[in-house]
């Protein structure tokens, strides 16, 4: 037998700015972005946090920027200082996001809550895919990833600000990959599953009766933040040149089967 190849990198030459990039899903796909031949541009408030993963990567492969997603501002500026560094944007991961408690019943939830994260998970999303498209535009390419989740195609699975959130951006991939298309910019979704991580600390602790055994349809498999970087890393790959307007959930099965029903869930797999 011959030797086997080896796997040529596959975003080689490309510039990625990813929000929430300190950590997390945003941090392991920085990582493995740069694995495969990108220079990585890491937006996040955790400017400490940040510029450690950035050293640690190595400065002449990530950069870090402060940027708070809800400040058009700060996220133009971010925008600007990678263009200015690396003289495009190929690659866009509207990563950033919050989680707000979990309060059931809608007359316990709290205006300003509400707004908090809707400011955060869809209005940063939006700055993000705006300045993203005036830096892409011109170059006639591009790529827009948003980081949405199984509660943007599902109810009952988290709160109703985080669901209407990722519900949104759902719509803005839509709406935004039928624009940007005629510029050969491609804006697609990926929604994972519910994965533990220091966003969702507190949801494990508050409901662990919810969240410390989640539903799948795909026995014997747990979602990692690695699988999400993976999927990631499709998307923004030229094997997904031809996919834009799309939302990839990534949920063992999850959203194709109701559980309450339980045919299916009760039944002895197939030995």
């Amino acid at each position: 037998m011959g030797n086997i190849p080896e796997v040529l990198p596959r975003l080689t030459m490309k510039v990625a700015f990813i929000t929430g990039g300190a950590q997390g899903i945003g941090e392991k796909t920085a990582r493995l972005f740069v694995k495969h031949g990108a220079k990585v541009v890491i937006a996040d408030i955790q400017d400490e946090l940040g510029q450690s993963v950035c050293e640690d990567i190595g400065l002449d492969k990530a950069t870090f920027v402060h940027c708070d997603v809800t400040i058009e501002s700060e996220v133009e500026n971010a925008i600007n200082m990678t263009l200015a560094k690396y003289g495009k944007l190929d690659i866009m991961i509207n990563n950033a996001a919050i989680v707000d408690d979990v309060k059931p019943n809608i007359l316990d939830n709290e205006h300003a809550t509400f707004e908090q994260v809707m400011r955060v998970n869809v209005t940063g999303v939006f700055l993000g895919t705006k300045h993203a498209a005036r830096a892409m535009i011109p170059a006639h390419s591009g790529n827009i990833i948003m980081m949405g989740s199984i509660s943007g195609s599902i109810g009952g699975i988290i709160s109703h600000a985080y669901s209407s959130s990722k519900h949104a951006i759902v719509g803005l991939t839509k709406n935004t990959a039928a624009e940007l298309g005629q510029y050969g910019i491609r804006v697609n979704c990926l929604s994972p599953h519910f994965i533990p991580s220091p966003l969702t600390t507190n949801l494990i602790n508050d409901h662990p009766e919810k969240y410390s055994k989640v539903y799948s349809n795909l026995k014997g498999v747990a979602l990692s933040q690695d699988d999400v970087a993976e999927a990631a890393l499709f998307l923004a790959s030229d094997e997904a040149r031809y996919m834009s307007g799309h939302n990839l959930v990534l949920d063992g099965g999850f959203t194709v089967i109701n559980p309450a029903f339980g045919l299916f869930a009760r039944a002895s797999p197939m030995e």
